[in-house]
């Protein structure tokens, strides 16, 4: 039997939560798959209709990890185990570790959560905890040695790209109101992530204003929710993009993959903000999955996700000149398609039937 522990989980919404579904669903072809994961709004109505065995973990923060961590030695203890995944340090700090002696474990690393410099108490507690892990996943080169960095050892450290849960099915009455929504727009734009600073929405939105005069029929959408919300609408206002752009702040799935579909260009240039930044960005992947290219940010992992000048481009994500001109190149002699067609095809390798078999090596 599989064990995994997780702070993310579905029908919370993010990239490690589609990470940890995704290892899940790819487990259970290999063995029973129990999930420890913590309780969230509206996660019933998910479990009932998963076919995952899941228990939910709820109450207050600082208790629910106890109590999580005490249910999750209690059945390591108690059963065969094959293997235990943690979806952070934090998951697998207060497991016991006589328990994972003679188990495969593995603890998954992402950028933002082991930025912390050393010495710190939040570093030395970091260290702690991998120690236990037998082997630590990086999801890309730049998070393992950003780990290498922040002192923990790169002998345990493999790295293993997320899996990419895409393409699925849509139903044809999203794919008409998608195209509804982009009408004879061209070029039409997409960003599916959170609004924060790292995800550079607000260069996002100045650059679609330079690009204007060149693209009188742009359209821009942005799916996602977030703290930087109010100050993209204000901007928007101020940049006179009210029929340029669109933000929506929620989506159904079939709706945002719609639109992901109809689009022509997946528009992410991260940057580093604070601690935060993009440790891979399967975003990227999922759009290619569409047969869609990216332009993504220099800072972070992206690298990893995008082969610059193939399946994408790579750009300063602070620097509106550079964001601005990469958009050029990338829809002059109708480049966008070629290269969209090159990203589908690098996309096959992140199915998750290929992916598995990177852990069950180490197993």
């Amino acid at each position: 039997m599989f064990v995994i522990s997780t702070r993310n989980f579905p029908p919370d919404v993010g990239g490690i939560q589609n990470l940890m579904e995704g290892l899940a669903k790819a487990l259970t072809n290999h063995g029973p798959v129990k999930i420890f994961a913590d309780n969230f709004t509206d996660c019933e109505k998910y479990d009932d209709r998963s076919e995952l065995s899941i228990q939910r973990v709820s109450g207050f923060k600082i208790f629910r990890k106890y109590r999580k961590a005490n249910l999750v030695n209690s059945f390591i203890k108690d059963n065969n185990i094959r293997a235990v995944f943690f979806d952070h340090w934090k998951s697998l700090e207060n497991i016991n570790k006589d328990y994972l002696k003679n188990i495969p474990s593995f603890c998954l690393i992402h950028s933002k959560e082991i930025n912390h410099n050393i010495g710190t108490s939040l570093n030395n507690r970091m260290i702690k905890s991998l120690s236990k892990a037998k082997h630590i996943i990086a999801n890309s080169n730049f998070t393992k040695k950003l780990a290498i960095e922040c002192g923990i050892s790169n002998q345990n450290i493999t790295i293993i790209h997320p899996g990419c849960n895409y393409p699925i099915k849509v139903e044809e009455e999203y794919k008409i109101k998608a195209k509804e929504i982009f009408n004879d727009s061209f070029p039409k734009i997409i960003t599916i992530a959170r609004l924060d600073k790292r995800k550079s929405h607000q260069n996002i939105l100045m650059s679609i204003k330079n690009l204007k005069s060149k693209y009188p029929k742009i359209k821009y959408i942005s799916i996602g929710d977030g703290e930087e919300r109010q100050n993209l609408e204000k901007l928007k206002d101020e940049l006179g993009l009210n029929n340029e752009v669109m933000l929506i702040n929620k989506s159904n799935e079939e709706l945002k993959v719609a639109l992901l579909d109809s689009s022509d260009l997946f528009l992410m240039p991260s940057i580093s903000y604070r601690k935060s930044v993009e440790g891979f960005g399967i975003s990227y992947i999922e759009a290619a999955s569409y047969g869609k290219a990216s332009i993504g940010g220099k800072d972070g992992g992206a690298n990893d996700a995008i082969q610059d000048g193939i399946t994408g481009y790579i750009c300063d994500g602070s620097d509106l000149n550079s964001i601005y001109e990469t958009v050029i190149k990338f829809f002059e002699e109708n480049r966008y398609k070629s290269l969209g067609s090159k990203a589908k095809e690098f996309s096959k390798q992140f199915k998750w039937n290929k992916i598995i078999k990177e852990y069950l090596k180490l197993i």
